[in-house]
């Protein structure tokens, strides 16, 4: 098992993400810069990113380059919504999870994020949440 947020979680999707044909073919059509934020957990606070564009997708430790959303939310919050125990939608709307940037451009990425859902359930599969 690997834990939820440390760097070989992060590794694990960042293979997953570049291995993705349908995360590429979905980034000949869409752009985006998403940097993730996650404070307060076991390895204290954790900054990653996916950036798609120009049929190419990475994710990977660090923030996004060009940034065009940052997501910022607590410990608890991320892995209540990684469990499905929480929605995101609700947590946005909570003010559980605050947002940064262009929120369009976010909206306008949702096939964007059902492709990466699908690679996070292959990877959820393998992490560990404590």
């Amino acid at each position: 098992m690997i834990r939820y947020l440390s760097l070989d979680w992060i590794t694990a999707l960042t293979d997953e993400v570049a291995a993705s044909d349908h995360l590429r073919e979905i980034a000949k059509s869409h752009r985006i810069g998403v940097t993730q934020v996650v404070s307060n957990g076991p390895e204290g606070d954790v900054t990653y990113h996916l950036t798609v564009g120009d049929g190419e997708a990475s994710f990977g430790a660090g923030p996004a380059d060009p940034e065009d959303v940052k997501m910022e939310q607590d410990w608890a919050t991320a892995v209540a919504v990684a469990t499905g125990e929480l929605n995101a939608q609700e947590a946005f709307i909570g003010g559980q999870i605050r947002l940064f940037g262009d929120q369009q451009k976010l909206l306008a990425s949702q096939p964007v994020f059902g492709a990466l859902d699908a690679i996070f359930s292959s990877v959820r599969e393998r992490t560990s949440y404590d």
